[in-house]
């Protein structure tokens, strides 16, 4: 049976950045959802995050109606006993288990034992977590990409224990909320994106290291290659475009010289220990001022709208459309 969004009550736990455009995403696709703030400044920053959010995808032509209109649909409250009709809820607080164990006791509380709960992590594996509940056939991870209302990435995860009969329906629930979703089958550490990101952020971290090219270089190569062609294919496709063959040749020489590294590099390291977070408090990888700090935010906030414009043009399916098109001409 198809899944009718308007008829799925959705839960969020966690109201941070991710939640609120988690929660933003869900309104929008149609769901009645009612977002839990476990700590009490979530009661006060969340609301006009997720306006914010709504307004700025009603002018960008994101959403028709008003965003008020999907206000309508969202309960928020402090109180985990407004979970209880929820046919899904998604946890989306910080990486520490044991905050997670705790809210996962809350949830389980009171929602029906076949109702879906899963976690937003990028650091715990599913098969983990779900070992902290009452139901792991019913624990999946749901990793989005910040913001969530735009992007078109979702990992649906199952864990060791977790019935795939129910991820599969995740996989086709997510469609209605604007995605392009992978479902992982086989729970592993870091699951599947963060496996690739990882691997080019340690060598991107080495080549500046050792010399070979500054922050800035590292940054405009991965802007004017793998940044060109990333939004219309993935790696294998990339390959099939540009002739295998080619690449398989280069592996034989450059594999054994990449980055293998099982140590946090120090170029991180040292940021991190010295309070760096980014454009949060202006200090990262390059120096900030506040002012840089809080355009470069806006302008991630304003590319985001006008990529996932282009990038559904050429939806993953385009050229079988395509084809299709031409047949019936």
């Amino acid at each position: 049976m198809t899944p009718i969004p308007q008829e799925i009550p959705v839960g969020i736990v966690g109201l941070g950045l991710m939640g609120c455009s988690i929660t933003t995403c869900l309104l929008i696709a149609g769901h009645p959802v009612v977002a839990v703030a476990p700590i009490p400044v979530d009661m006060v920053t969340a609301l006009p995050r997720i306006k914010e959010h709504l307004e700025r995808s009603y002018q960008k032509g994101l959403i028709t109606n008003q965003p008020e209109s999907y206000l309508e649909n969202l309960i928020l409250t402090e109180d985990y006993e407004e979970l209880r009709p929820a046919r899904l809820v998604i946890e989306c607080t910080i990486e520490d288990r044991g905050i997670k164990e705790s809210v996962y006791q809350k949830v389980e509380r009171v929602i029906a034992s076949d109702a879906l709960l899963a976690s937003n992590t990028s650091a715990i594996p599913i098969s983990v977590l779900q070992k902290l509940t009452q139901h792991p056939e019913r624990f999946f991870g749901l990793h989005w990409a910040e913001p969530a209302h735009t992007t078109r990435f979702l990992e649906i995860i199952c864990g060791d224990d977790s019935a795939v009969s129910q991820g599969e329906y995740l996989y086709e629930l997510a469609h209605f909320w604007g995605k392009e979703p992978i479902l992982v089958r086989k729970d592993i550490a870091g699951f599947i994106t963060n496996r690739l990101m990882y691997a080019m952020y340690r060598e991107a971290i080495s080549l500046v290291e050792n010399g070979y090219a500054t922050v800035e270089d590292v940054d405009r190569s991965c802007r004017n290659n793998a940044g060109y062609f990333m939004t219309l294919v993935g790696v294998f496709r990339w390959m099939d475009l540009t002739g295998v063959p080619a690449y398989h040749t280069v592996m034989k020489d450059l594999l054994p010289t990449l980055n293998n590294s099982t140590e946090v590099p120090k170029l991180i390291d040292d940021i991190v220990k010295s309070g760096g977070r980014g454009v949060a408090n202006a200090h990262g990888f390059y120096d900030y001022t506040p002012e840089e700090a809080r355009l470069w935010e806006e302008t991630f906030t304003e590319f985001s709208y006008k990529i996932r414009e282009i990038a559904l043009q050429y939806p993953a399916d385009y050229v079988k459309k395509k084809l299709k098109e031409d047949d019936s001409v």
